[in-house]
């Protein structure tokens, strides 16, 4: 595989699977003495285009985001439609889920990753751009998600 295949090296994001995000979300702005966030819905299928493994699904999540500097915080709580949300918090339950990074190219990313052995879990759309999710975690240990913004 290429050197820096992903073109960066800066964590943008670390997202964790909850159960409850109005009691997590306020457990966070708690502990830093932070304002709470408020949670929103992913948008639906016809729009989001949201994907796992391959195919069509209406699965989708709330999520709520807390900037901590140079890193954002992002919290999860899936529906119980597939996705890769709800896989993860079945099987591990809540916490870590991925590291993100921000970058340009998504296909030609995620060609090159899928090449290296790295599938493609989950994809999906967001008002100003798009996410992907792979499975790197027999090599990095850790899943990763890329997020590619659309040129303003």
């Amino acid at each position: 595989m290429d050197k820096n295949v992903l073109g960066t090296n800066i964590i943008a994001q670390i997202g964790l699977l909850v159960h409850d995000i109005e009691a997590t979300s306020r457990a966070y702005a708690d502990f830093f003495g932070m304002e709470k966030p408020q949670w929103f819905w992913t948008d639906a299928v016809d729009k989001a285009q949201t994907q796992y493994k391959g195919e069509i699904t209406e699965g989708r999540c709330k999520l709520a985001f807390f900037n901590m500097g140079s890193l954002q915080l992002e919290l999860i709580e899936p529906d119980d439609k597939p996705s890769v949300w709800r896989e993860c918090l079945d099987r591990d339950g809540e916490g870590f889920h991925h590291i993100a990074f921000i970058i340009e190219g998504m296909q030609e990313k995620i060609s090159m990753m899928e090449r290296g052995g790295m599938p493609l879990l989950q994809k999906g759309e967001y008002t100003g751009g798009r996410y992907a999710y792979l499975d790197t975690i027999p090599q990095l240990k850790v899943m990763l998600e890329l997020l590619e913004n659309d040129k303003k």
